[in-house]
């Protein structure tokens, strides 16, 4: 039999997704499972988007531009324009979901054997891409006790050497909903500019921030602008995970023809979720305001509800809709597949994703998992219940 490529054997599963046939095999037994594990939004899509796809009106679904259609990057100049973030529709890529722009900035930008500096815990698809790309993601570990800070500037310094090309953030952060202040920012930039490195920076989440602190985009960092790969999408913004539309902005020139190869060599983005992306950009001010409202509720009552229940706790996310809990027990992993295929109370039980695979570090976030508050407030409710039984049942299995 051929063997599997090194590669192959390399790419880490998906701690998001990896206990999924789990979770089947529960809803086939005849439970109701609730889903914590994934950052798919349970509100509605903007009408204006599915308005736009019921009323195509093509005879051909033809390919777009590799780097999309320059109609939607236009309107797009306008939408970051509300952020103070200055680009032209010549800086903007549109790519296949958020993660293609990733996995094209790391294909574009970083040689086998590389180096990119992460502060972990991160999503765990950035490992991925590296290992797609040939490089190595080393990291700088953030911590529950700190609320997840980001670490000294020191830290970073200690791993960087001939082969670092990079760092990347994701801010707000997933999955921890870590917001980077100001003087964070700053420090990062610092060492870009020392170091003459990339700053690839995840912002997705942008329109989830909670807390009194500006949003600071690597766009807004003067001094690198040569430097920044700014990585976006619609998925959470919009609600629209299914229709794989993102984007990757750089005001480098020669980065962005090189990019351009990797993009026609995959033909196009998506055609529809193009059309459904550039209708969204005109959706009422009140359906983001809505989401934003909600989301505000769903944050205060998980987070309230969470750290009652005995030997939990979750620092106060600040942006984003995720947040990592540390659970009284010594093996999350084995508690996330337990809890799926062992329990159940009242015909219900929980998905949610260990925390381990968001770290590179063997032996941290042993005892956390991720949660996504894309429930309802009245099903976050009951998923809680059901954790906190779960947690009571299974340590006193453990007791025995």
């Amino acid at each position: 039999m051929p063997h599997i490529s090194q590669r192959g054997v390399e790419m880490p599963n998906s701690p998001i997704r990896k206990l999924a046939p789990l979770s089947d095999s529960a809803k086939a037994r005849g439970l109701k499972v609730y889903h914590l594990n994934i950052g798919q939004p349970d509100l509605p899509t903007p009408e204006a988007a599915l308005n736009a796809i019921r009323n195509i009106d093509r005879t051909i679904l033809e390919y777009s531009p590799s780097d999309g259609y320059r109609s939607y990057r236009e309107k797009l100049v306008g939408y970051y324009a509300k952020f103070n973030i200055n680009v032209s529709a010549d800086d903007i890529i549109i790519t296949t979901g958020g993660s293609e722009a990733v996995l094209f900035a790391f294909l574009a930008c970083l040689n086998p054997g590389d180096e990119i500096i992460v502060p972990e815990p991160a999503y765990a698809n950035y490992m991925a891409f590296a290992v797609s790309a040939g490089a190595t993601i080393r990291t700088v570990s953030s911590s529950i006790e700190e609320g997840f800070a980001l670490p000294p500037v020191e830290k970073f310094e200690e791993l960087i050497n001939e082969r670092t090309k990079g760092i990347m953030i994701c801010n707000p952060n997933n999955p921890t909903g870590y917001l980077y202040s100001r003087a964070e920012m700053n420090q990062i930039k610092h060492l870009v500019q020392k170091y003459d490195l990339y700053l690839f920076s995840d912002e997705v989440y942008r329109e989830f921030i909670y807390t009194g602190s500006p949003y600071i985009s690597a766009c807004h960092l003067v001094g690198i602008e040569e430097n920044v790969v700014l990585i976006d999408s619609v998925s959470k913004r919009y609600s629209e995970c299914g229709i794989r539309i993102g984007a990757l902005i750089t005001k480098n020139k020669e980065l962005r023809k090189t990019l351009m190869k990797f993009c026609q060599a995959r033909l196009s983005p998506p055609l529809i979720g193009q059309i459904a992306a550039e209708a969204s950009l005109d959706a009422d001010t009140e359906y983001l305001r809505d989401m934003y409202d909600e989301y505000v509720e769903r944050r205060k009552f998980l987070i309230d509800r969470l750290n009652r229940i005995p030997g939990v706790y979750s620092p106060i996310p600040m942006g984003a809709f995720y947040t990592v809990a540390r659970l009284p027990v010594d093996d999350a992993d084995k508690f996330c597949a337990w809890c799926l295929s062992d329990f159940e109370y009242e015909g219900q039980t929980v998905f949610m994703a260990p925390a381990s695979g968001f770290y590179t570090t063997p032996g941290l976030g042993r005892n956390e998992v991720r949660i996504a508050y894309v429930l309802n407030k009245e099903d976050l409710n009951s998923a809680l219940t059901v954790l906190e039984k779960a947690l009571e049942t299974y340590n006193a299995l453990s007791e025995k």
